[in-house]
């Protein structure tokens, strides 16, 4: 089976943005976009079972993928479109979809209660068991905040893209993940951020901490960032890199160097044989704290 850019649709606003994107990224990368609309045996969305039309309910799934498919091919010319409803969880069947695609692209909804946004259960059950990458994307993302601004002073699809940012702990510099990063940032010709944070030392809590230890311990852990870096520099010639080795939390590392971002990368780490969603620190801060899109990319 081909690959495809597979996105996960359902209606909502967070899903038809995601499907937006996920146009724009199968044009990126030269391939078919696959809308997946999930046919649930018992909807979500009913709130009483008695009154569920199944009938009424199969045509209202073939119509949101028949529209969607249509808007999106009108919108981007060239685009091949193909359209799938199968039956099942949701969950389940976009994990099974995420295996036969390239990269599977979801909705993320808004800002929630406490000023982070709301990643649903949905979308958290997928991209802890997903073994290829999975992008969640905001409900207002638009083409052009991918972008820098134009001359006019406004965004614009038509400006140069915002850098990519990478967030690598250079004690697991997977190739997967690398990879991924560098192939996105050469596809939209823009400069990939990688970004590395390593914690401070006990020392510097106490009198024993010295700017010169301190200037030690940052060039070192930058050395070994780029060491990390150089032979994928060297895969990807024309892509211009970043490096940024910062003492702090990785987490709050990466979501403040998002701010301008038009793709954070992060990474997780493929666990076998635990229970619940695992999906690491750094990982759930981005989905819950970054507001451009984000992709987890699966490793060993």
């Amino acid at each position: 089976m081909s690959a495809t850019v597979t996105v996960g649709l359902d209606g909502s606003p967070e899903s038809r943005a995601a499907a937006e994107w996920a146009a724009r990224e199968a044009l990126l990368r030269a391939l078919p976009l696959k809308i997946v609309c999930v046919r649930e045996p018992a909807p979500r969305f009913v709130a009483q079972p008695l009154l569920f039309d199944p009938e009424a309910y199969q045509q209202w799934v073939e119509r949101m993928a028949h529209e969607s498919a249509e808007g999106i091919r009108l919108r981007h010319p060239g685009i091949t479109v193909i359209t799938e409803q199968p039956t099942g969880t949701v969950a389940d069947v976009l994990n099974e979809a995420a295996g036969f695609a390239e990269l599977l692209v979801l909705g993320s909804q808004g800002l929630g209660g406490l000023g982070g946004f709301v990643v649903g259960s949905v979308s958290l059950a997928v991209v802890a068991r997903a073994e290829r990458p999975v992008v969640l994307v905001r409900a207002a993302e638009q083409a052009a905040d991918e972008h820098r601004t134009a001359p006019a002073a406004v965004p614009s699809a038509e400006a140069s893209f915002r850098p990519v940012v990478l967030g690598l702990d250079i004690g697991h510099a997977d190739d997967t993940l690398l990879e991924f990063a560098f192939d996105a940032t050469a596809r939209r010709k823009t400069t990939l951020r990688v970004v590395h944070a390593w914690p401070e030392p006990p020392a510097f809590r106490g009198r024993h901490g010295t700017a010169e230890l301190h200037d030690s311990l940052e060039r070192g852990q930058a050395s070994l960032l780029g060491k990390s870096l150089r032979p994928w520099r060297q895969k990807f010639p024309d892509v211009e890199v970043i490096e940024a080795s910062r003492c702090g939390s990785a987490s709050q590392v990466v979501v403040d160097d998002a701010r301008d971002a038009s793709l954070v990368v992060v990474g997780r780490r493929i666990r076998t044989g635990s229970f619940g969603t695992h999906i690491g620190h750094v990982t759930h801060a981005a989905l819950h704290h970054i507001a451009v899109p984000v992709a987890v990319v699966a490793h060993g």
